[in-house]
């Protein structure tokens, strides 16, 4: 009797995986994942759990780490032909700095002179 009830409900939605790793690999974000997979962020999340065993931001952050690596690897290569770029590494990554004058307190003085 089981056998002749019909499935309810929406059709289960094909979630490729390799498509999935793929796009956080390049960070792309919940709501850009739903879109290209054409499914909701819900479906995502319950996704994940049955996938890998995690929610989707444990499982994000497993597979845009690749991303991640890909990007600075690249930055390190521009840095060596571009000072801004280097300028720019060692602050995000080394907290450097530009000293104005090491003097100075912040405060201004202004004169304002007439012709009375």
């Amino acid at each position: 009797m089981a056998e002749n009830r019909k499935k309810r409900g929406r059709p289960a939605v094909e979630i490729d995986k390799k498509t999935f790793q793929q796009l956080c690999h390049i960070n792309c974000t919940l709501e850009e994942i739903s879109g290209v997979l054409g499914c909701s962020e819900d479906t995502i999340e319950r996704w994940c759990k049955r996938e890998f065993k995690m929610n989707f931001a444990d499982s994000y952050r497993v597979y845009s780490s690749n991303g991640r690596a890909s990007i600075r690897r690249m930055q390190f290569e521009h840095m060596k032909k571009s000072p801004a770029m280097a300028i720019f590494l060692g602050k995000v990554l080394l907290g450097q700095r530009e000293n104005a004058d090491p003097e100075a307190n912040g405060d201004v003085t202004i004169n304002i002179v007439t012709d009375d």
